[in-house]
Formats: C-alpha cells, sequence, structure tokens
C-alpha cells in the first residue's frame, strides 16, 4: 500500500511540475500578449514619450513600431524611436512572449519607462538574440544608459 501510494504521488507530482509549451498566437490586428490591452487613442507616441515623463518616469500606454524582436523566445523588442533609433521593451517577469513575425506591426503597450543602465555583458546577449553577427556583438563596448520599457501587455494595432 505504501509502494502504491509513494508511486502516484511521485506520478501527481512530475504531472503538475511538467510545463506544456505554450503556443505563442502569430501577429495580427486586434491580438494582445500579456495583460490583455484595448485600442486607445490616449496611448503616447513614440516621439512624445520623453515629454510626458515626470522625474524620469512614464507610466501609462504608448505606441510605436516594432523594428526588432528577440529571436530566441520572444522576451524583448526594440521599438523605433523619433530620432530612428530604438528602445528596448522588455516583458514584464517575463510573463509572456512576442511572436518572431511582431516586426513592422505597430503596437501599443502598457507599462513603465524609465532609463536604466544595461552593462556590456547583457548589451551582447540581447544582440546575440536578436540574431546579430560576431562582428556586431564584438563591436559592443562598455555600459550603456538608455530609455527602456517594461511592459505588461501588447497589442497589435496593425
Amino acid at each position: 500500500m505504501k509502494k502504491l501510494l509513494f508511486s502516484a504521488l511521485v506520478l501527481m507530482s512530475l504531472g503538475a511540475s511538467a510545463q506544456e509549451a505554450t503556443e505563442i498566437p502569430a501577429a495580427a490586428k486586434g491580438v494582445s500578449y500579456g495583460t490583455a490591452l484595448n485600442a486607445t487613442a490616449e496611448a503616447v507616441p513614440m516621439e512624445a514619450l520623453e515629454a510626458k515623463m515626470t522625474n524620469g518616469t512614464y507610466e501609462g500606454k504608448i505606441q510605436g513600431k516594432v523594428k526588432e524582436v528577440c529571436q530566441t523566445m520572444g522576451c524583448w523588442m526594440k521599438v523605433e524611436k523619433a530620432d530612428g533609433s530604438t528602445m528596448m521593451v522588455k516583458m514584464k517577469d517575463h510573463s509572456f512572449f512576442l511572436p518572431k513575425n511582431i516586426v513592422g506591426h505597430t503596437v501599443q503597450m502598457e507599462g513603465v519607462a524609465q532609463v536604466k543602465t544595461e552593462t556590456e555583458a547583457k548589451r551582447k546577449h540581447y544582440a546575440e538574440d536578436g540574431g546579430k553577427s560576431k562582428a556586431e556583438i564584438a563591436k559592443i563596448k562598455g555600459d550603456k544608459s538608455e530609455l527602456q520599457f517594461t511592459a505588461a501587455g501588447v497589442l497589435v494595432i496593425d
């Protein structure tokens, strides 16, 4: 009886700890990732974001065009800023992921923007995840402070 009970407990714990791979829906108008969002005209466009920041932070909804996404897991993306550079967008607590085909889509994101410093090692890691060549990665030198966004939810609007 003890062996049977022990076997049942082991099987239940194995089943509980097994994680199923979650399929990420392809990017298309109206598809939401993370916290469900509705499209709104109040989303701050990227060109106005820095002007909306108070004490180096902005909390709310922003809108921009996706230029790059993590090719490994979809755990981050880069959104185009007004000057043509990009802003790193990370998914809050790695709680959701984005599809690789989200590049080129305009999205609205809910979360927090703030200036953060990324280490050289982390910057190289992101470049590798983004599919950059070894030569491009080797050019990355030093830590860098830049505007970043932590998204609780992302909505594809076109």
